[in-house]
């Protein structure tokens, strides 16, 4: 199957200031993203990384770059050929069985929600469905598909549904994630902090 992999390759990941700098936020940005391409390719997923600037690293997959809105960009990609999946480069829990499942679901439109109301995966096969990404857009896209009679397919995945946007999704990635993103975390100091409430990500060194 073909995946478009959206990355935000200009200024990627604003909201982990807190604990990363700019370049460290970039190359963490990059660990993410190669982790979410070798779970599309084991998967069986042909993917390309649609940037919205140039990517300055060889990531071993074709990159096209558009620095259109993402609901643009993706809408072009779906208007080029069908089936595709769209899945975001932020899910660093993704594995290849996550992947081959939402792969194999039939629906006109296979949706994977995201925490806090995002559509962090897609797999469109109706040729009239668009996507939006502003606001609650797991929401946006449930009326998108029944507006043009496609059949919506929601997928429970955890594995899916964590995209790392802030610091407390560090803990997620920590406690259950397999590749580059938590080695990343590891050797940057990023570690567990288990008080009386809810377990912390903090840095230990800067």
């Amino acid at each position: 199957m073909r995946v478009v992999v959206p990355f935000g390759a200009q200024s990627p990941k604003t909201r982990l200031a807190p604990l990363l700098d700019d370049d460290e936020r970039r190359d963490f940005a990059v660990a993410m993203l190669r982790d979410v391409l070798d779970a599309v390719r084991e998967a069986g997923g042909t993917p390309t990384v649609l940037a919205n600037a140039p990517v300055e690293t060889d990531l071993d997959a074709p990159v096209e770059v558009d620095d259109r809105p993402l609901t643009d960009a993706v809408n072009d990609q779906l208007a080029a050929d069908l089936p595709v999946a769209i899945v975001m480069s932020d899910l660093a829990l993704a594995t290849p069985e996550a992947l081959t499942r939402l792969f194999e679901t039939d629906g006109d439109v296979v949706v994977v929600p995201g925490l806090g109301g995002g559509t962090n995966a897609l797999v469109v096969r109706h040729p009239d469905f668009s996507v939006d990404y502003h606001g609650a857009s797991i929401a946006d896209h449930r009326r998108i598909a029944e507006n043009v009679g496609a059949t919506v397919v929601e997928l429970d995945s955890m594995r899916l549904a964590v995209d790392v946007d802030e610091p407390s999704d560090f803990v997620e990635v920590l406690l259950h994630g397999r590749g580059r993103a938590r080695e990343w975390l590891n050797d940057a100091g990023v570690r567990l902090h288990r008080g009386d409430g809810r377990v912390e990500a903090r840095r230990e060194r800067r």
